[in-house]
């Protein structure tokens, strides 16, 4: 029967090869039914550790808790520069600013002298707004999840076990509830001290609510937060800080129903990973559906979302661009996010470039494959990506990236004379230029000052230049490394050379970068403090240890950064505020640096309105910190981002965490495009069957001839 097989067998073949010439996109990792659905696909590396909005404070927990919560305030979409609008909330707070009399009574104030007591904050919530359905708001006599026992959790495993969903509206109590989450003892919130400082009553609340269960919780009251109806609550703050409408746009401030921590409290849930940290509850566009980290997490349009519409407004070219295409149209367009683990950046590259990604970044390893420059030197697509039609949108991110020096070593920090001189001189030597050309691709701006592009108080040109690093010569140009030698001279270490000891001067830089990408990063620092004959030994460590390394001032030189928090020039200056030092408050200012007149400045710049009283207080604080050079000043991070052109409405956005609502997939081109470009190649295949069967063709007429043969012989 082996004649009759290999034909059989054969034929076979030959019938799965054609039958499936009509399936252009074999390679397709989703379902076929997806084709034309209006699904974004991204990807994540490592499963975001929060999504507890009081505790998450990274950006890849805020791209997933940021199309989920809503706090009572949001930036515009499309206005530059940033411009922030009522979200939850009905309109922007109303403000009252209180002083006290002589007798201790507190007055309104209609003017704002520097004597104010309190600020208060009266903020209107919007009527109608509902959460998503969740178990921890079903309703039936009581609330039927909030008394489980053993039994009751046999076959639940995950959060859609549960069969009773419920919802209900948004009210006031729940922003004083997130409110109270911030000091609660199991939540460990990252602001909780910083809010402790400003919001009244708070650290004593913190202190009486310590033994409280979650209902017990729920009835302390905060003397400085309170609820005047069910869509009207106050917030009173110590002194003036207009920052703080900032904090109330971050997801820290997104509401929460007691139900959700009552909820999850139960025992039983927390081993099944079935806790605010895996399954987000609020009011925001989508809902999390999914959330595998083995494989992927999915985000689904919440069916109960308020009316929001997109924006009908924004800059002068954003008509041209097509962005305002979908002014006034209910939000949001996409119906459902998949993110697919991708641990690797080659495949997630493959897949993007195939169609099966929606954006991506541009990894270092594949960037002369995106990316050319120009004669003029502005980054453009090469021709393969222009041919797909791909978009490529860069920005300098609101960020800086710095080597610091610990101003309380006995080296490298002080105010003599001496450790400022070697301080320069090591801003000097090590080339931001060349470190931006080698390790990452030109994305990045050498920074003259604390404030990065988009912040007021930024300058650039002449006016930007930082004197004592870099000289002008029509653009910034690095001071030669002679200059450096000659400060090292005058500091006292020619050549390296301690002239106190006679000894070589050694100095030591901690960092938690030990990997083998690392590796080169760091070997090419030690050749910049070479330059000045200084011995520079790199102590790696893990992340943990690397941060108590910090906040016991036991580094004496680190490799550090900052994303700003919100788009205001005082998020960056507080960064070298004496008051915040890390070893003695365990604030930001992470150098340890300290100077009185840094301090005043910093104290009287916060509290003003942009302007030009506040841009000149500015201007003094950038020439303080480009004089005692407690930083190596490094760079700006540029991102760049590769946008297929089925993916719309995508505007560079460097502050909103909650951008997704607004864009669109044109599912149909997307489905078209993707089919172009993956359109099999039968030939090598259908040509090794054929010689396949040349080869087994003979040893079938050879069989048959000795079967016939047997045959005859009978």
């Amino acid at each position: 029967m082996f004649d009759v097989n290999c034909t059989r067998w054969l034929v076979l073949i030959n019938c799965l090869l054609l039958s499936g010439c009509n399936d252009s996109m074999l390679n397709n990792p989703y379902s076929a039914i997806e084709h034309d659905k209006s699904i974004l696909y991204s990807s994540f590396s490592e499963r975001p550790k929060h999504l507890d909005p009081a505790v998450s404070y990274s950006s890849n927990e805020y791209a997933i808790i940021g199309q989920i919560y809503e706090p009572l305030f949001q930036y515009h979409y499309l206005k530059r520069p940033y411009q922030l609008i009522p979200l939850t909330a009905t309109k922007m707070p109303e403000i009252t600013y209180l002083s006290e009399d002589e007798s201790g009574r507190l007055l309104t104030m209609r003017t704002v002298p520097e004597t104010v007591r309190f600020t208060d904050y009266l903020i209107e919530i919007k009527s109608g707004v509902h959460y998503q359905p969740h178990p921890a708001l079903a309703k039936m006599e009581k609330y039927i999840y909030h008394d489980l026992e053993a039994d009751d959790l046999a076959g639940i495993s995950t959060i859609t076990d549960f069969e009773k969903l419920g919802t209900r509206e948004m009210i006031a109590e729940d922003y004083v509830h997130q409110i109270k989450r911030l000091v609660h003892p199991k939540i460990h919130s990252p602001i909780a001290e910083l809010m402790k400082q400003y919001i009244v009553g708070l650290d004593d609340f913190s202190n009486a609510a310590k033994e409280k269960n979650w209902l017990e919780f729920r009835a302390q009251n905060i003397s400085g937060v309170e609820v005047i109806d069910k869509y009207h609550f106050r917030i009173r703050i110590y002194g003036k800080y207009p920052q703080f409408i900032f904090w109330l746009s971050m997801p820290f401030f997104s509401p929460m129903p007691w139900e959700a921590d009552v909820f999850y409290g139960q025992e039983g849930l927390a081993e099944r990973n079935i806790s605010l940290d895996w399954f987000p509850i609020g009011t925001g566009p989508y809902m999390l559906m999914e959330n595998n980290p083995n494989r992927q997490m999915v985000l689904s349009k919440n069916p109960y979302f308020h009316l929001e519409r997109y924006p009908n407004a924004g800059e002068s070219h954003d008509l041209a661009l097509g962005l305002l295409a979908d002014a006034g149209k209910p939000l949001p367009f996409i119906d459902k996010v998949i993110y697919v683990l991708e641990k690797e950046t080659i495949p997630y590259w493959n897949k993007f470039l195939q169609g099966y990604y929606d954006a991506s970044g541009v990894a270092s390893d594949s960037f002369d494959q995106a990316i050319q420059f120009t004669g003029s030197g502005q980054a453009a697509l090469t021709p393969e990506l222009q041919e797909k039609e791909i978009r490529l949108q860069t920005a300098v991110t609101t960020s800086i990236s710095y080597l610091g020096f610990n101003m309380i070593d006995s080296i490298v920090g002080g105010k003599s004379d001496k450790a400022r001189k070697l301080r320069r001189a090591i801003s000097i030597a090590i080339d931001y230029e060349e470190y931006i050309s080698i390790f990452m691709n030109g994305r990045g701006v050498p920074a003259q000052g604390l404030l990065p592009p988009g912040i007021f108080g930024f300058e650039a040109d002449l006016d930007g230049l930082n004197p004592y690093v870099y000289d002008w010569n029509d653009g910034y140009q690095r001071k030669s490394i002679d200059t450096a030698k000659r400060l090292m001279d005058e500091a006292g270490f020619k050549a390296g050379i301690d002239s106190s000891t006679l000894e070589p001067l050694v100095l030591y830089l901690d960092t938690s970068a030990s990997g083998p990408d690392d590796r080169a990063r760091l070997n090419w620092y030690r050749k910049q403090f070479s330059k000045l004959g200084i011995q520079l030994v790199i102590r790696a460590t893990d992340y943990n240890r690397f941060q108590q390394k910090i906040r016991s001032g036991n580094a004496q030189l680190f490799l550090w950064g900052w994303n700003a928090d919100y788009p205001d020039p005082e998020n960056f200056f507080f960064l070298l505020y004496g008051p915040h030092s890390k070893i003695k408050t365990g604030g930001e200012n992470a150098v340890n640096y300290q100077n009185d007149a840094y301090d005043r400045l910093f104290e009287q710049m916060r509290n003003l309105a942009n302007g030009p009283d506040r841009l000149a207080k500015i201007h003094q604080l950038q020439e303080i910190i480009r004089y005692d050079a407690p930083w190596v000043l490094g760079f700006y991070p540029k991102s760049y981002s590769l946008i297929h052109s089925w993916y719309q409405n995508l505007k560079p956005h460097l502050m909103a965490n909650n951008k997704l609502k607004y864009t669109r997939i044109d599912s149909v081109k997307r489905n078209r495009l993707r089919q172009a470009w993956n359109v099999p190649l039968w030939w090598p295949l259908m040509l090794l069957i054929g010689l396949l069967g040349i080869l087994i063709f003979p040893a079938i007429i050879v069989y048959r001839k000795r079967k016939k043969a047997v045959i005859n012989a009978l």
